[in-house]
């Protein structure tokens, strides 16, 4: 139990004993008050830092002219923070995607921590894969919502708890010691918490000694944390207890860091922030014996100031606990145990730095300089993984040329430009460390000197005559695209990307924000404040020894050499057996180099393959082949010979006879007086030792266990009283000798000899090669005859995986394996789609994934197939046989939940209760039911409802209506002379295929992709203009449909179905009124609905061609009427046109297609003029619930949303100071006022809060109040600000 304790790895902080994750979930936003809360901008007052609370009634959103939005929480003192909530705004679309949190102790100097996922509808909760302290916390937005008019929304809150902190400031000569009590520390376990920051890149942090070897440092080296430790070490028995462990990287870059080491044993622990490294510590020892004190710190001692290796620490430390012994709380109440040889500081003082990040594929950034100045300086640190890019570019002026300072191939390289002159270039001695460098350039008088690290190189003169006057204006990190100036930019490097700070100009320090803030500078894809490099290759992720190189945003492994390939050095490049490369069409016999564990740890190794016809024999040499001479052993004191194999370790020699399917190994014991196996007790003198390092007591050439040797099996020893021909003890030579083939106790270890120490003694053995044949795992078959599975322990297989084996089948759909975790929120999965599909389908961490490799073969052909999987951080994969891989890039990762039914669960054949597990509250629900079945707002306009059990989508891809409910009209306004026609088929069907689809409508999949006995239209349409023909279908035939608004406004409905032509008038109002109306017709055979008349005629509409809006421009013979109506055309709003399944409005502005079969003619553009159809119910904007928004939805915004396209500006405000209107409170009364704006305006209205007043008449920017008897309403109108209610005389737009 107390092993499981010490092998957590999230690291802890704070005062020991350390609260738990599960205690540290204190809400520590919702109490905050408004002045705690900044943000870079908003987007109104409404939308301010201050609303930006969890479940608020608003939420923060920046101004859309925010180029780096951010949202900042000053929690007001120190916190443990384990993890975050965010949602987007109130009612609205707007939420984040994905953001980056920045944290720090104070609000210039920040830490990034990227966060893997941002919020959906809902709220998202993260949990920090390690827990952090900070005072301040700040969020920045790099991905949101987009649709429906989505922006940036955030409401937050954090979880955590408070932290004590206790610090002390290092200055590289001071040192804290602590004495242990009674002059020693002996301890079986230990736990060490330290937190730090630094700039160096080296220091001593913790050091104490014991004097039998006993070690314990912890030490700052190159920027990477390492422990060593030893429980000590013995030079008699040759025992060198000490074990380093090295875990982190970049740690000197003035963040805190978080160090906990766990010791129980010789099992350690050791994490820095999120990497954890496990060892066991060498030797036999369990106890730390360390004398008289521990050094955190530093060394100071009178003759020495220091360790000989490391220097002091410089920086700060925090919390420093040794097993629960607060140190610094210790030194700062001058306890006696706490030794301090000078007087120290105990707070943090910080140096500003101002680091910032440059990011993004168009990075700069520009400053301005000294303009003409003789002499030129600039200073400036920076870090990068990238080899090539530019640093510094400026030109000089009065057209003096310009220098260059980048980058190239991990050099630094300055070039200098000069009009009518060669150009100058030169770069510094040898690659310098990209990790961390200073840079500096000088030019004075002809002179320019490099600094590298505060190295200074030789000045470099330049012969030729140089003048030099300054510029004015600096770039770092790359050119600006727009880049017009006479002064321009202007190189052929690469932008960089890393990290800037420290940039000094002319000998004045840069301060950016001053900059940026009086505008003297630009800058794009620029993140200020904080360094944001990341270190890929730290841990290692590159397997079997590969070594990693990274740039910027990604890493690579180098393979060469290492017996793998692939991204990470995962996959063997050999087979696994002599008899793998057998059945690969390898059969001469050779040396061979062989895998066992193919992409597990084990190495490869070199073996002799001896191929034969029917099966492949791997042998493996070593040293006792040639046999060895023992005397003088006893049974106390025996001959141990050990066996040592060639080319292969003992483990990969074990790997081999574990996979074979046979393996033999002849030993032979030569003796002349020595006994073998013949003791007077029971005990044997010789024995050999093989797998697991068990004893064996049986010999060569009999069975496992029986204590003989082979010539008792076959009756033939030399002394039928003994069962072996040595135990005779005889003086002359005898032997017992035979094959061993037990293969689970194979190979042969070790051979103990025990009685060679009588007079005249002597004994030889030898044992031969170790010979196996087979394969087990090639040929481990079995045959399912049954819809059945079999299981096997869960595979876990860490950052990489991968699965291989073979199949054949005849069924063309089938799941191979699947393998999930206990929560469902990982999984793998291979199965065959399709007859020639296969699938690799995963889950981990960012939903659920595919890769599918299409074979052009079948693979349901009953024929051996081959398939190979891999998964890896950075790409999926599969492959079936000789085929290419078929690739998926990994992506980011999120967690996410199983949802779903679950039904008849067992666990070792017993069943589980489920249904007793039911928790409404929960989630969890009796029966297979999801939000479908009882949806609060049902999908409208025949939209399919989608389960997903937690939630539900709507899919409108056969109506003509957009949004989550499928309620959203899609409109269209079209001006005089222009028109839209939507091509329902290219060609007539044929009399043949038509006579098929009548004997049998699913024959070959054939369709003719319409209904000829039935028709559904319905449409909206707004217009002051007439006549018109709004709709019109043709045909290949004489057949049509068309519906035409007459010249006294009045509606038509004409149609053709065989010889007649049949007129209907669908209503005799005068519909061209400027308000939107709603049109449905359905036909089915000689039945049509209208509400006015029934149709009797041919029931079949034969062979329809296109649909017309707007304008009929059909080639070919037209009716008279529709001639007659035809000119000018349409001018208004159409919106919701749908014929059958045909919508062509939203074929044009919605298309799933990358050739929709629509063509448009003069000015056709997407409106939301209101003209949709009522609905039974109100579908929410946002959800709400109260009555009388039913007939705002239906009536009101229709109403003024149709006619803004259809008035000039100036009559705008006159309608709006028109506008009456008043409500009852069951909604039965309205008064509707047309309302007139300019055609292309977009209007948006969204439902903010309720206010109480019955009404208001103050002004706000970007607002507007309909004021309603009872309770008044706040609305956002996208081009009209205003507050309008009852007295409102005058309207602003």
């Amino acid at each position: 139990m107390l092993l499981e304790k010490i092998s957590l790895i999230t690291p802890d902080l704070g005062v020991f004993p350390v609260v738990t994750a599960g205690e540290c979930v204190d809400p520590l936003v919702s109490g905050l008050y408004a002045s705690s809360f900044l943000a870079s901008s908003r987007y109104n007052f409404l939308y301010s830092a201050n609303f930006a609370k969890l479940y608020g009634s608003s939420g923060w959103s920046p101004s859309p002219r925010d180029r780096q939005p951010w949202l900042q929480v000053d929690l007001g003192r120190k916190y443990r923070l384990v993890a975050i909530a965010t949602q987007g705004t109130f009612n609205s679309y707007d939420w984040v995607t994905k953001y980056t949190l920045l944290y720090g102790d104070r609000p210039d100097s920040w830490t990034p921590y990227i966060m893997k996922g941002g919020n959906s509808v809902g709220v998202k909760r993260n949990v920090f894969h390690y827990a952090f302290t900070a005072k301040h916390i700040r969020l920045l937005p790099l991905a949101w919502n987009t649709e429906n008019g989505g922006k940036i929304g955030v409401r937050l809150e954090l979880f955590g708890c408070p932290y004590d902190s206790y610090v002390l400031q290092y200055n590289g000569d001071d040192s804290v010691v602590y004495m242990y009590p009674g002059k020693r520390s002996r301890t079986m376990q230990d736990h060490i918490a330290i937190n730090f920051k630094t700039l160096e890149q080296d220091g001593l942090l913790l050091h104490s000694e014991g004097i039998q070897g006993d070690l314990f440092t912890l030490e700052l080296k190159r920027g990477r944390l390492y422990l060593h430790i030893s429980l000590g070490s013995s030079v008699v028995h040759k025992v060198n207890g000490r074990t380093t462990l090295t875990a982190g990287s970049l740690l000197d870059n003035l963040h805190w860091h978080y160090v906990t080491i766990k010791r129980y044993g010789r099992q350690v622990n050791f994490t820095v922030d999120s990497q954890t490294v496990t060892a066991i510590c060498n030797g036999e020892f369990t106890h730390l014996d360390l004398d008289t004190q521990l050094y955190v710190g530093g060394v100071i001692e009178q003759n020495l100031p220091h360790l000989p290796t490391t220097p002091n620490f410089r920086g700060c430390l925090e919390n420093v606990f040794i097993n629960g012994i607060n140190i610094i709380d210790k030194a700062k109440r001058e306890d006696s145990e706490i030794r301090i040889p000078r007087k120290m500081h105990f707070a943090c003082r910080d140096i500003l730095l101002k680091p910032m990040t440059f990011a993004g594929p168009n990075n700069y950034l520009q400053v301005p300089g000294f303009f003409r100045r003789p002499r030129m300086f600039v200073k400036f640190k920076f870090r990068s993984w990238d080899y090539t890019g530019l640093l510094m570019f400026t030109r000089f002026a009065d057209d003096l040329g310009a220098l260059e300072l980048g980058l190239s191939e991990g050099q630094i390289n300055v070039t200098i430009f000069q009009p009518g002159k060669k150009k100058l270039q030169f770069a510094a001695d040898g690659l310098v460390c990209i990790m961390n460098i200073v840079s500096a350039s000088l030019a004075k008088n002809n002179l320019l000197t490099l600094t590298i690290d505060e190295e200074e190189g030789s000045p470099l003169k330049i012969t030729n005559p140089f003048t030099i006057r300054t510029g004015d204006r600096y770039f770092f990190g790359g050119c600006p695209k727009t880049n017009n100036t006479i002064r321009k930019c202007e190189t052929k490097l690469n932008r960089f990307h890393g990290c800037m700070q420290h940039i000094f100009i002319d000998n004045e320090q840069l301060d950016i924000d001053i900059i940026l803030q009086r505008q003297w500078g630009r800058y794009a894809e620029l993140l200020l404040g904080t360094c944001g490099i990341t270190d890929r290759c730290t841990p290692n992720p590159c397997e079997h020894e590969g070594r990693c190189i990274q740039s910027w945003d990604d890493f690579i492994c180098l393979c060469e050499n290492t017996g793998y390939k692939g991204e990470v050095c995962h996959m063997s490049v050999y087979k696994e057996s002599c008899e793998a490369y057998r059945l690969s069409g390898k059969y001469w016999s050779g040396n061979y180099t062989i895998d066992p564990d193919l992409s597990g740890p084990l190495k490869p190794f070199e073996v002799y393959c001896k191929m034969k016809s029917y099966k492949a024999w791997t042998v493996i040499m070593h040293d006792r082949v040639d046999g060895t001479k023992v005397t003088g052993s006893s049974i106390d004191q025996p001959y141990i010979g050990n066996v040592n194999y060639w080319n292969a370790s003992w483990d990969e020699v074990t790997a081999l006879a574990n996979t074979s399917m046979y393996c033999e190994q002849w030993i032979d014991y030569s003796c002349y007086k020595s006994r073998l196996l013949n003791t007077p007790n029971g005990r044997p003198f010789g024995y050999w030792i093989g797998r697991n390092n068990e004893s064996h007591y049986y010999w060569g050439g009999t069975f496992r266990e029986v204590q003989k040797c082979g010539c008792a099996i076959n009756q033939t020893c030399t002394d039928p009283k003994f069962q072996c021909n040595c135990d005779a003890d005889y003086r002359q030579w005898y032997s017992d000798k035979g094959y061993l083939d037990f293969r689970d106790h194979l190979p042969v270890r070790k051979v103990v000899v025990g009685d060679t120490n009588r007079t005249g003694s002597e004994a030889h053995f030898t044992v031969g090669p170790l010979r196996c044949h087979g394969d087990r795992n090639i040929w481990n078959t079995i045959s399912f005859t049954k819809p059945t599975y079999i299981t096997f322990p869960t595979f876990k297989p860490g950052t990489t995986a991968d699965i291989s084996f073979h199949f054949k089948t005849y069924r063309g759909n089938c799941v191979f394996l699947e393998n999930s975790d206990d929560q469902l929120r990982n999984f793998i999965r291979i199965e065959l789609n399709t007859t020639h599909d296969l699938a690799f389908v995963f889950m981990v961490g960012d939903g659920i994934l595919n890769v599918t490799l299409h074979s052009p073969v079948p693979l349901n052909d009953n024929e051996w197939h081959f398939v190979q999987a891999e998964l890896n951080v950075k790409l999926a994969r599969i492959k079936v046989d000789y085929q290419p891989w078929a690739v998926k890039r990994s992506a980011n990762r999120t967690l996410r939940p199983f949802l779903g039914c679950l039904r008849g669960l067992r666990m070792n054949g017993v069943p589980l209760d489920l249904e007793g597990k039911v928790n409404e509250e929960q989630g969890i629900r009796r029966n297979c039911t999801g939000q479908c079945l009882n949806a609060t707002i049902p999908c409208r306009n025949s939209g399919q409802c989608i389960e997903g059990y937690a939630s539900y989508t709507c899919d409108c891809n056969n109506t003509a209506f957009d949004g989550f409910y499928c309620h959203k009209d899609i409109g269209a306004y079209f001006e005089i002379g222009s028109w839209l026609r939507y091509n329902i088929r290219k060609k007539p069907v044929t009399d043949e295929a038509a006579w098929a689809n009548w004997i049998d409508p699913h024959y070959d999949n054939f369709s003719l992709g319409y209904n000829d006995t039935a028709d559904d239209i319905e449409f909206s349409f707004s217009t002051v203009h007439t006549p018109a023909v709004l709709l019109y279908i043709s045909s290949f035939v004489q057949d049509y449909i068309a519906v035409i608004l007459k010249t006294d406004g009045s509606v038509d409905l004409r149609y053709r179905l065989g010889l007649i032509t049949h007129k209907y008038q669908l209503t005799p109002r005068n519909l061209a009124d400027g308000y939107p109306h709603y049109v449905n017709i359905t036909r089915h055979n000689r039945t049509i609905k209208t509400q006015v008349h029934a149709l009797t005629a041919v029931t079949v509409f034969d062979s329809p061609k296109s649909m017309f809006l707007g304008r009929v421009m059909e080639v070919g013979d037209i009716d008279y009427e529709i001639q007659r109506h035809n000119a000018p055309g349409f001018i208004g709003c159409i919106s919701g046109v749908r014929y059958n399944v045909y919508a062509p409005l939203k074929a044009l502005f919605r298309p799933n297609e990358t050739d929709p079969p629509v063509t448009t003619q003069g000015y056709v553009s997407e409106s939301n003029c209101g003209a949709f159809p009522p609905v039974l119910g109100y579908v929410p904007w946002e959800i709400l619930e109260h009555q009388y928004l039913i007939y705002f939805f239906i009536y009101l915004i229709p109403m003024i949303t149709s006619h803004l396209f259809t008035r000039g500006h100036g009559e705008c405000k006159n309608q709006l100071n028109s506008l009456q209107h008043s409500i009852t409170d069951n909604g039965k009364k309205l008064e509707q006022v047309p309302l007139m704006c300019r055609r292309g305006w977009s209007l948006r209205i969204k439902v903010q809060h309720r206010l109480p007043a019955p009404s208001l008449s103050e002004t706000f920017t970007g607002s507007a109040i309909f004021s309603l008897h009872g309770p008044s309403l706040l609305f956002i109108i996208d081009t009209c600000f205003s507050l309008i209610d009852h007295s409102a005389s005058e309207i602003l737009c």
